[in-house]
């Protein structure tokens, strides 16, 4: 069976340890700061992590773009041309729109390489929820699993992996655009703080407003015990922007709903697109469990 490579995109959230340890590759994204262009770099390199959001802290909008066809062709081919076989996981569709890049990318190198496969999975999700989409095909992949076997079961169950978020303020999504204004005028009121998953087609969506930080962190304890599903896959992610002490707290609370269940919880931290558009301050567990079905059409 041939050889294949697992590829993502800065949405991943993926440290250099977790790629390493899962053998993965990323592309990074662009980002705009006070005029002048980086890359999205999840190690930080160009912007340390504690800089990068004091600057958004600070009031200073970063704004994001989406990966170029040409360099997924540059990122594919430098794997194809080695005679490796690609898969790339991508950001929800709803939220970037470089799985369509990558199709063209895709396209134009299979006709350069007929032999080679080159598939491209829509994750429908973000941050840590992607990024365990990616940590699960690799394990699959160290199973034996073909690529075609891995694409399968991640299509077939990719709605299965959860995200339960709240964020410290709505600003920053209503900056992006990530949320209506009339939401985020709501969630500015009395301390509101939304409950935010990723739905049935990809985008973030608001599904309750709680009163207080602390009553935020108690509703996705229990949201993520009612959906919350043993399984060969499960991985229980634990992320924050720039808030050990939320993200610290979240776990706290997790941990006692789930009394004397012991989960394996791992610790993120929440990368330069996904930190833009959320901001400082937010805090959100990813794990596998019932089927997502909020907007399933």
């Amino acid at each position: 069976m041939k050889k294949f490579v697992i590829v993502t995109d800065s949405c991943s959230d993926l440290s250099k340890e977790m790629r390493e340890q899962f053998d993965v590759d990323y592309i990074p994204m662009h980002m705009m700061v006070e005029g002048k262009e980086y890359f999205a770099d999840l190690d930080f390199n160009e912007i340390g992590y504690k800089d990068f959001f004091k600057i958004l802290r600070d009031g200073t909008r970063i704004t994001t773009a989406q990966i170029t066809a040409y360099e997924f062709s540059q990122k594919f081919e430098e794997y194809i041309a080695n005679g490796n076989d690609v898969l790339y996981i991508s950001c929800s569709s709803a939220l970037s729109a470089s799985i369509k890049a990558s199709y063209v990318a895709r396209d134009e190198l299979l006709n350069k390489y007929p032999d080679a496969k080159i598939v491209c999975v829509d994750s429908l999700n973000a941050c840590f929820g992607l990024g365990n989409i990616v940590c699960t095909a690799s394990v699959m992949r160290s199973e034996g699993k073909s690529i075609e076997e891995v694409s399968a079961w991640l299509e077939e169950n990719k709605l299965r992996f959860h995200q339960e978020c709240t964020v410290e303020s709505l600003t920053y999504l209503k900056r992006a655009g990530r949320v209506s204004a009339a939401k985020a005028f709501f969630g500015g009121l009395l301390n509101k703080k939304p409950i935010i998953i990723s739905d049935a087609v990809g985008q973030n969506h608001a599904v309750e407003t709680v009163k207080g930080r602390r009553a935020s962190m108690e509703r996705i304890a229990e949201r993520m015990f009612e959906s919350y599903e043993d399984a060969p896959y499960q991985r229980v992610v634990i992320c924050d922007a720039d808030d050990d002490n939320a993200a610290d707290e979240l776990q706290a609370t997790i941990e006692a709903k789930f009394g004397d269940k012991k989960l394996e919880i791992v610790r993120g931290k929440i990368g330069p697109i996904i930190g833009a558009s959320a901001g400082p301050g937010t805090i959100a567990v990813y794990f596998f469990g019932k089927e997502v079905t909020v907007n399933k059409e």
